[in-house]
């Protein structure tokens, strides 16, 4: 499936490196804008769990699926805290990086054997404000049943992700 290997959303904040840095580092602030509550801090090495919250839902994820074309695949939202990501990088006001499996909720996921991918968060002084770019790639190495699927959800996703974390930045 060529062309759904990367998301890549670039995004004018106006706010500076270091407040948004706090919002996507920290994990209460992440918890807040993100709609998942995570259970501790990130730690480079190590996963992070949460649970999302209680705005989600299969039936409106479903709804989703379908508003974007896409056939409704049946999803598993958690009852609990499950692993949300693992933490791969964190470099100060810079790069913020973890791998999780892309579109996780999708019934179909085996998470003892799904490929992850790599999402990155870079940012970039612009004036008074942050060039933030959004970046996940590895979609190719996930099944080919489900690669559009979670290509084109994250896709959306990302982009609505985007909106909340402006929102909470530029609210402070």
């Amino acid at each position: 499936m060529a062309g759904l290997d990367r998301i890549k959303k670039r995004v004018q904040l106006a706010a500076p490196v270091n407040r948004v840095w706090r919002a996507i580092t920290d994990h209460r602030e992440f918890s807040a804008w993100f709609g998942v509550h995570l259970t501790g801090p990130f730690v480079v090495g190590q996963p992070v769990t949460g649970a999302f919250d209680e705005r989600l839902s299969a039936d409106g994820v479903m709804e989703f699926q379908e508003s974007m074309g896409l056939t409704p695949s049946p999803v598993t939202i958690p009852d609990g805290p499950t692993v949300f990501c693992t933490v791969i990088a964190m470099e100060p006001e810079h790069r913020f990086a973890f791998r999780w499996i892309p579109f996780g909720i999708d019934a179909s996921v085996d998470p003892t054997t799904e490929p992850t991918t790599l999402v990155e968060f870079l940012l970039e002084p612009d004036g008074d404000g942050t060039q933030l770019t959004i970046i996940e790639s590895g979609f190719d190495d996930v099944p080919a049943h489900r690669r559009e699927r979670a290509f084109m959800m994250n896709h959306a996703g990302w982009a609505g992700q985007a909106e909340n974390l402006a929102r909470h930045v530029e609210d402070q």
